[in-house]
């Protein structure tokens, strides 16, 4: 039988919903983003500019392995909230089982791959004699518990389509509370380095998992462990992995495009370029941080009522989530134009980085306004199960507009080949969103006459 927390998402007014399951998502999503920042933070003043370095070639490794983990979660989250919207409820409880087996399966497969190859990984990536020490010993580390990571993310995913956003929070909060607490312990006190870091996040990993399985040990809630749900469904994994193909392959292509901007910064700028990078996807990374946990509050929500053929209910979820995302990456925009310095000056006390870094932000940054906007739409296809359209959308910015500028801007400043470099992310920034813009409009024109 439906809980009351599934039966809300059809029912209740939408700003009021978005605002309860976004705004736990947002909490959570930002505290997440303190993993990075924390890291950085610590790494930066405790290690110097050439392990942030390091840590800026670790993190498309990273973002490759988190990829494998949204192609379970985020398909399997959003099977959960149409299965419930369709009151398929025996189904809903499978696929938290399919959840569990395949996030196992291929975060070890991940973990293993990576052990294997780890050096010639991080060579391609962009890393340096000098930067190599640094981003091995963190990305070892974190390798190591991939399993964790994968089913840590998998599972917080379920429990907002489910109807507990509250509990996913209270999960990410714990686990940054912990992560945060162990940096400097690790790094200072115990003279870990980098290494310190990555143990750090692993740790604060597994207290996440450990409450995660409270609820789900619970037999009264809706979906919860029990015999029956652990063989994988053939039919419940196609449709998951088809689902969650859309932001896992955004998060390839994003690795892809970041390997090629970072070999292009290293082979213009060098290290300190590198630096500067990770410092500016720092910064954004914390509001970028919001508008996901924007999208994962408006997913459950969308997820629901397009089950339901709810489809005035599902646009103004859609469109109070694009306002809302929006008015966050134009905070992006403002404080990155008005005073970049004193953003750069929270990741390192290095004067040398810090004035390296000032005009690249204000670049970077020139076409935040837009940027939330690409985001929301790209997810809502994904929230609907139009897996084609959402892939298309992110691979248009990652792949189709990004790496071809990324090879040519640079001839283009010949006096100056980096600003070509810094110059690729707002034009690519600029062009996804209005091919987002247009198929939208297409979309919505056929839900329109779907319910006039």
């Amino acid at each position: 039988m439906p809980t009351v927390k599934a039966i809300e998402l059809g029912t209740q007014p939408v700003k009021s919903l978005l605002f309860k399951y976004a705004m736990p998502a947002i909490i959570a999503m930002t505290a997440s983003s303190l993993y990075n920042i924390a890291d950085s933070i610590f790494i930066g003043h405790g290690c110097g500019p050439l392990a942030l370095s390091g840590l800026t070639v670790a993190k498309p490794f990273m973002d490759i392995c988190a990829a494998f983990g949204s192609l379970v979660g985020v398909g399997a989250a959003t099977l959960v909230a149409i299965f419930l919207g369709e009151e398929k409820y025996e189904s809903a409880g499978r696929v938290l089982g399919n959840v569990i087996v395949l996030n196992v399966i291929l975060g070890a497969g991940v973990m293993l791959a990576g052990l294997l190859w780890l050096d010639p990984i991080l060579r391609a990536f962009g890393a340096s004699d000098d930067t190599l020490v640094y981003a091995h010993d963190y990305m070892e580390i974190i390798l190591y518990g991939n399993i964790l990571t994968h089913i840590y993310f998998g599972l917080n995913n379920v429990l907002r389509s489910m109807g507990h956003p509250k509990y996913s929070m209270a999960a990410t909060m714990v686990a940054v509370t912990v992560n945060i607490i162990l940096d400097p312990i690790f790094i200072f006190s115990l003279g870990m380095g980098v290494r310190g870091a990555a143990l750090a996040t692993i740790i604060s990993q597994f207290v996440a998992v450990a409450l995660q399985f409270v609820v789900f040990c619970n037999p009264e809630e809706l979906l919860h462990f029990h015999r029956g749900i652990w063989k994988l469904d053939r039919g419940i994994t196609l449709r998951a992995l088809v689902i969650g193909a859309s932001p896992f392959l955004m998060n390839i292509a994003h690795c892809l495009v970041v390997v090629i901007i970072n070999n292009q910064l290293k082979r213009f700028g060098g290290d300190m370029a590198l630096a500067t990078y990770g410092v500016i996807n720092r910064f954004t990374f914390v509001f970028a941080m919001i508008v996901m946990g924007l999208n994962q509050g408006m997913q459950p929500i969308v997820g629901y009522n397009y089950g339901a053929r709810q489809y005035k209910r599902m646009l103004h979820a859609f469109e109070l989530t694009a306002v809302c995302a929006t008015i966050v990456m134009g905070t992006v925009f403002v404080l990155a134009e008005v005073c970049p310095e004193w953003m750069v000056r929270m990741f390192t006390h290095d004067e040398a980085l810090i004035e390296a870094s000032v005009a690249p932000m204000r670049i970077v940054a020139c076409a935040m306004l837009i940027v939330g906007f690409q985001m929301v739409t790209g997810n809502f296809f994904t929230s609907i199960g139009m897996a084609g359209k959402a892939i298309f959308l992110s691979l248009t910015r990652q792949v189709i507009y990004l790496i071809p500028l990324a090879l040519l801007l640079p001839l283009c400043f010949e006096h100056d080949p980096i600003m070509g470099v810094w110059w690729t992310m707002p034009l690519s920034d600029t062009l996804s969103a209005l091919t987002a813009a247009l198929m939208l409009f297409v979309q919505i024109r056929k839900f329109k006459q779907t319910y006039k």
